[in-house]
């Protein structure tokens, strides 16, 4: 079943590959004798499913968990069962594609401010100023 990232996007198994190794730390004689740990990788870069687009966000934002050849590898160990350490991985895999698929923040246009506005800011700025300088007390000779 292919890994659903939204209704119009999704990733084929084909392009998802899944390494199952023993987690690291401690946990008694279950950690030295099961492999629960889960070691996912996909190949971003030869995915014929995500955009260019998508590609160069995934390129910036994965940081440390893509290579130089484009492979994203997410380590998850989080959990005892093999099964919810696969689910983990794959939702954190989702997550980052979801986040690279994400459209941009449109572009602030930079705007001049009116004539009036202008005009008003400066009046105000004359009428604050005669007032504080009404406050100052009378000047010594």
């Amino acid at each position: 079943m292919p890994l659903r990232i939204s209704p119009k996007l999704s990733i084929p198994d084909e392009e998802i590959s899944e390494t199952f190794v023993r987690s690291s730390g401690a946990g008694g004689q279950h950690v030295q004798k099961a492999s629960t740990a889960v070691q996912l990788r996909f190949d971003a870069f030869a995915s014929t499913a995500l955009t260019d687009r998508i590609k160069m966000q995934l390129r910036a934002i994965a940081g440390q968990r893509m290579t130089d050849s484009g492979e994203i590898i997410i380590f998850a160990q989080q959990y005892r069962s093999q099964l919810r350490n696969r689910e983990d991985a794959m939702d954190r895999l989702a997550d980052l594609i979801r986040e690279a698929a994400a459209p941009p923040p449109p572009v602030r246009r930079k705007t001049k401010p009116t004539k009036g506005s202008q005009t008003r800011r400066m009046d105000s700025k004359t009428k604050h100023g005669a007032t504080k300088k009404l406050r100052s007390g009378p000047v010594s000779d």
